[in-house]
């Protein structure tokens, strides 16, 4: 069974930095997936924010993370970390993480919701000015 389990959020002032974790499940193939990181605001639908190679050589950002943001992968620990520096009020949001287990085409798709077959149960970050 797919299960993802996000940690590490919390409540932060303007300015400081969180690291999230997603720990994948062992009992399926971990290698050639990829990992993403959404977030969602209430009232509106979840917002790519970063995608990650389980091998780590493949990241995407978006736009408004970009040099704030870093996703690394710890393959054999089977987990994908999010680094957020710099964070700001309008990073709030609950964070997810999801599973491509047969990623296709990720330049057009890492940001698509439905392009993730499982994920996690979130994680609350929460900036304050």
């Amino acid at each position: 069974e797919v299960q993802l389990v996000e940690s590490g959020g919390g409540l932060v002032q303007a300015g400081g930095s969180l690291r999230l974790s997603c720990a994948l499940s062992s009992g399926f193939t971990f290698a050639d997936t990829a990992i993403g990181w959404f977030r969602q605001v209430p009232g509106k639908g979840r917002e790519g924010v970063s995608c990650i190679t389980s091998s780590g050589d493949i990241t995407y950002y978006a736009d408004s993370v970009k040099g704030r943001f870093t996703a690394s992968s710890d393959y054999a620990k089977r987990t994908v970390y999010l680094q957020m520096n710099s964070l700001k009020p309008e990073d709030t949001a609950v964070y997810y993480c999801g599973i491509e287990l047969f990623p296709y085409e990720l330049d057009s798709t890492w940001n698509v919701e439905d392009s993730y077959e499982f994920w996690g149960q979130g994680t609350q970050v929460t900036v304050s000015s």
